[in-house]
């Protein structure tokens, strides 16, 4: 015999958390996110490596408020593609090690996000410098 439920589960209710309590989970899950890429991403530490110099750089640069913005945009952006990069490998790999083409599809995909981001700072920050 089946059971019903009297009340629909609805994504709120299986959260959990709400208001400031949900904000500060959420802020050490997010920073929990960013020391795993710390850890275990040795491009992602790259990124940050390159980060340390180009946003300071932009600050250095004889340029307009909003292109000094627009610089430091794009570092950003790449430094999120690599982590949005490495979830999907991470999603791929606790599927299975296997080589399936559809596994090797999206971390190709991942990796060619991540080849776009890179290729828009170089253009931005040339186009701007230039």
């Amino acid at each position: 015999m089946r059971m019903e439920r009297e009340e629909p589960l609805d994504g709120q209710a299986l959260k959990g958390r709400t208001g400031i309590s949900r904000l500060i989970y959420a802020v050490s899950h997010s920073l929990d996110g960013i020391k795993a890429a710390l850890m275990g991403e040795a491009a992602f530490r790259q990124l940050v490596c390159l980060s340390l110099v180009l946003i300071p750089a932009a600050f250095l640069a004889p340029v307009t408020k909003v292109e000094r913005a627009v610089m430091i945009a794009v570092v950003m952006v790449a430094l999120i593609v690599e982590l949005l990069n490495s979830a999907i490998e991470a999603a791929i790999d606790r599927i299975s090690y296997d080589i399936h083409p559809l596994s090797k599809r999206a971390k190709d995909m991942g990796s060619a996000a991540q080849f776009v981001a890179l290729a828009m700072v170089a253009l931005v920050w040339l186009m701007i410098l230039l």
